[in-house]
């Protein structure tokens, strides 16, 4: 069931009214029936190994917590844990499961904060149960830690007003960004990516470009949907994005793009191998690792680990050249921290980041090779080879008009909100203004929005 479809809006409707109906001590049970209900459709056999995975790992949990053999269980139970996933990477046709990496990466985070003493085990399977499958957030996220759903779930909540309508209002941001750019985007980058050698060069980076934008408007609007609805149920939920095409290093790129993923790595697989206490080269394999886990993480193509050692090599790199550049800057005469060096930063970031996510978007290293081989072919930098390289892809005077002024709203938006976030930005500004931006926002989506939203990309993982 995807957030974009008429038959959710109905669904979440109904289980909002029911559950602020319900006194407080049922509001759990709502929630997980809710929960279930939700990821029901994607199949008996994914409901069945969710429940499976809630179950075996609500009782490691207690096992991780007794103190003898502590380490060895606690290995035992990540290697336990980390099972269903690699069964649904390794043999998808036999074992496909919506979400798992999600849920799987909860169960571990779980796991390991009972293991270092930050939480006790969960009593109360329900909770528990409602902390794995909480239905925002199981098929593409946030992952959300232990100590921070569960004192939510088991804590008394009144409705508030105020919240309901900030989140409200970031849900129609979310579906904004989803059904007007993201939905409409796919078919134009999609054909240079299926074909790039029937495309001239420009057209071929012109379609990269626009997957760079497609990817984040499809899953940063999906994450802020997450939020805003866990928000109307009462729950608060970090941002997993903070304008992560305006970072100036790739390191701030990580530090702003899919953040509770970069921070699960950062904090169990990264700083476990020691992090960049270790010297130059430790830190260089420690990163290069990490990021190896994460391609790993995405799909199990060759694709996925060349763009997450470019991801680790970008890094690397970043760290190595950390003196020359500040040299540079100073030869130059030039501010690092200015204007002028930050937008430089950030243009050289998001080319980078891009040139990565040709490798994340094709379907194989081949064509991978065959997008980056056409780029060069009928380059000229000139207006009429942009009008055609446009006009290529299929874009019109219309479309183009559309989705250049639908793109320099959402990232305008997102530059001024780019400190505190949109939800907090929003809540700001005087109510005439916001109340006129969620029109023009519905309005653009009824009106331009796709016809039907397609699914999540990130359901894939």
């Amino acid at each position: 069931m995807s957030f974009t479809t008429f038959s959710f809006g109905a669904f979440f409707a109904a289980v909002f009214c029911v559950y602020w109906a319900l006194p407080q001590r049922l509001r759990k049970w709502a929630a997980l029936a809710a929960s279930a209900a939700f990821y029901a459709p994607f199949g008996a056999r994914s409901l069945a190994v969710l429940a499976l995975c809630a179950a075996a790992s609500w009782g490691m949990g207690f096992a991780v917590a007794a103190r003898r053999d502590a380490a060895r269980r606690f290995a035992a139970c990540i290697a336990l844990s980390l099972v269903p996933l690699a069964l649904v990477k390794y043999a998808p046709g036999m074992f496909g499961v919506v979400g798992v990496s999600f849920f799987t990466f909860k169960i571990i985070a779980y796991l390991a904060q009972v293991r270092a003493g930050e939480i006790e085990p969960e009593r109360d399977f329900a909770a528990y149960a409602l902390y794995v499958s909480f239905f925002p957030e199981i098929t593409s996220g946030p992952i959300q830690r232990a100590s921070s759903l569960l004192p939510q779930i088991h804590a008394p909540r009144a409705f508030d007003a105020a919240k309901a309508l900030a989140c409200g209002q970031l849900i129609v941001w979310g579906m904004f960004k989803k059904l007007m750019i993201a939905d409409n985007l796919a078919g134009y980058v999609q054909k240079a990516y299926d074909q790039p050698d029937r495309y001239i060069g420009p057209s071929v980076l012109l379609a990269m470009v626009l997957y760079s934008v497609q990817l984040y408007c499809d899953f940063s609007g999906y994450s802020e949907m997450a939020v805003g609805m866990a928000g109307l149920l009462g729950f608060d939920v970090e941002d997993n994005f903070r304008m992560p095409y305006f970072a100036r290093s790739i390191r701030e790129f990580w530090a702003k793009w899919h953040i509770s993923l970069s921070t699960f790595l950062r904090d169990y697989v990264y700083f476990p191998l020691g992090g960049s206490r270790c010297g130059t080269w430790r830190t260089a394999f420690n990163l290069m690792a990490t990021f190896l886990v994460s391609g790993i993480w995405h799909g199990t193509g060759l694709t996925f680990l060349v763009w997450g050692l470019l991801h680790g090599a970008y890094q690397v790199a970043g760290r190595l050249t950390r003196t020359a550049r500040s040299r540079a800057w100073s030869a130059l005469h030039i501010r690092e921290d200015g204007a002028l060096a930050s937008c430089v930063k950030a243009l050289v970031t998001f080319a980078l980041v891009t040139f990565a996510w040709i490798f994340f978007g094709a379907p194989s290293l081949e064509r991978a090779f065959d997008v980056l081989r056409q780029i060069p072919s009928g380059f000229t930098l000139s207006v009429q080879t942009a009008k055609n390289a446009a006009a290529m892809l299929g874009f019109n005077a219309h479309t183009t008009l559309r989705m250049g002024l639908a793109m320099a709203l959402m990232f305008g938006v997102e530059f001024l909100a780019r400190r505190e976030g949109v939800a907090a930005w929003l809540a700001k500004r005087p109510a005439a203004f916001r109340y006129a931006l969620c029109w023009a926002l519905c309005l653009a989506v009824l009106f331009w929005g796709a016809a039907s939203g397609g699914s999540f990309i990130y359901f894939e993982f």
